[in-house]
This record gives structure tokens, C-alpha cells and sequence, in this order.
């Protein structure tokens, strides 16, 4: 483990990653081998997502009967929550694992904690997040949003694209405004930026042809897969879909936090 004010470095074998906690805490690289497999640039590696997933309709959510009005930071709607755009405080650091938090603030109405952790192995990299509350109750989403490459490159030549493969039971319909109609229905072909439920568990794999293949696994039930950018493509494990916040709210409550992982496993091509 290497560290700086900008930055946390852990290693794991030929594995490489680097967290920036000062920037969202969004894991700013991972590199297998020397690959590096994440977006560089400008929307770059990975953000969590939190205390909200996705699009909230307008900004706007209820507690019971106490309504809020949330920043419209993707006009007409909030996305993605506040986390990517906070400084996390650094708890812990070993050589292949990290742990960060943030203390929940304006403009989110609600007091309380989230914590990020994430613990590095030869094979995969697994990610976890928790929300409490310091009182009140309220709802919450949890998330990533991973750019991951579309071509990794190559000696001499370039990579083939990536193939995107999983089995869903159902597709969230999405309307002209971007959000969830509320219908489900069969999933359709791509290209996709749409949210997709996974009852029995997320999983979804990323194959880059005789180079590598990642999958992205976990207990949440939703993902967006959003890949209509050339550059890069997403896979987003979250805990609820788009305006979730809204359709089928989930407490944070002081006896019970909302608690999220998924781990990325690799093997070589």
C-alpha cells in the first residue's frame, strides 16, 4: 500500500489499484498486469453512487409525508447522488485494503455515515458500501457507476471490443424522460442505457476477446448497463433502480443501515 493526500494505491499480485478519496472516493484506476481496464480522463474510473442511484424525477422525494427538493445537477432531474462529489476521510489502509467515510450533509436532507471499503485480491476486487443514519429514518440507494474501456488496446494492434453478456429477468421500461415508466418488460437488445432486474443476484460479464474477462457480481438485484459511448462502457450494480427513491423506497433506519458489495473477478484470456 502507497498513499498520498490525492491518493490510495493497494496491490494484489499483478494488480493494481488506485483510489482517489478526495475526488468521491472513485476507485481512479485498476490495472491487471499492467492493463489498465477503467476510463482515463475527464469521466474517469469509477464513483460510488449514493445516497441515490440513477435519476431522481425532478429532484424531488418524500420521507412518508415530508417532501424534499434535491439539486437538479442533470436538469430536470438529480443524478447520482452526492458522494462523487465529496471529500472522503481515510479509516484504514493495508496493503491490498482501504476503508473511507463520509459524513451524509447538505444537500441531502438527513444526517448520517456512509462507509466504502475495498479489498483487493489477485483474482477480483470486491467493493463494499454502508449507510446509517444518525437519526431520523429515510430512503436510500446505493451504487457504482464503472467506466469501464471498451478496448483495452494492444502490442502492435488493437484490442477487440468488448462483449457484454447476462441473463435478466426483466428490463425497466424507460421513458422519453429517462426514468422508469414503472412497467417491466423482456429485455431488449442494446444498445442499452437501461436498468435491468436481477433477482437472483447481479451478474454480468465483460469479455475483451483473448485478453481478459471480468465479471461483475453481487447481491443487489438491479444494474444499468449503459453503453452508447464509444470510449467506454457501464455496468452499475446498484440496490434499486432509477428514481428508486421514489418507487420503491428502502430505510435507512438507526437499527438497520442499507448495506451494498460486489466483487469483480478476472481471469486471463
Amino acid at each position: 500500500m502507497s498513499s498520498s493526500e490525492e491518493s490510495i494505491r493497494l496491490a494484489a499480485g499483478d494488480a493494481e489499484l488506485t483510489v482517489h478519496p478526495r475526488n468521491g472516493c472513485r476507485v481512479a484506476s485498476l490495472t491487471i498486469g499492467g492493463t489498465e481496464v477503467l476510463r482515463q480522463g475527464e469521466r474517469y474510473g469509477s464513483f460510488p453512487m449514493v445516497p441515490w442511484c440513477g435519476r431522481v424525477a425532478n429532484g424531488r422525494f418524500r420521507n412518508g409525508d415530508v417532501p424534499h427538493q434535491l439539486p437538479l445537477n442533470s436538469p430536470p432531474h438529480a443524478i447520482h447522488g452526492t458522494g462523487r462529489d465529496t471529500a472522503w476521510r481515510t479509516a484504514r489502509t493495508a496493503k491490498s485494503e482501504a476503508a473511507f467515510t463520509y459524513d451524509l450533509a447538505e444537500p441531502w436532507p438527513y444526517t448520517g455515515r456512509v462507509t466504502q471499503t475495498f479489498e483487493l485480491a489477485e483474482d477480483s476486487l470486491t467493493l463494499a458500501m454502508g449507510v446509517e443514519t444518525y437519526e431520523t429514518s429515510f430512503p436510500a440507494q446505493a451504487g457504482w457507476h464503472p467506466w469501464f474501456l471498451r478496448n483495452l488496446g494492444g502490442e502492435g494492434a488493437p484490442g477487440e471490443d468488448v462483449r457484454i453478456d447476462f441473463t435478466a429477468e426483466w428490463q425497466e421500461e424507460r421513458g422519453d424522460d429517462h426514468l422508469p415508466t414503472g412497467r417491466r418488460i423482456p429485455p431488449l437488445p442494446g444498445p442499452w442505457d437501461d436498468c435491468f432486474g436481477m433477482p437472483d443476484g447481479v451478474s454480468v460479464t465483460l469479455t475483451w476477446p483473448g485478453q481478459l474477462e471480468l465479471t461483475i457480481a453481487g447481491r443487489a438485484e438491479w444494474v444499468v448497463i449503459y453503453d452508447e459511448q464509444e470510449a467506454a462502457v457501464c455496468v452499475e450494480p446498484q440496490s434499486g433502480p432509477p428514481n428508486g427513491l421514489n418507487s420503491r423506497p428502502q430505510l435507512v433506519t438507526p437499527i438497520e443501515p442499507l448495506e451494498i458489495a460486489t466483487t469483480w473477478s478476472w481471469r486471463r484470456l
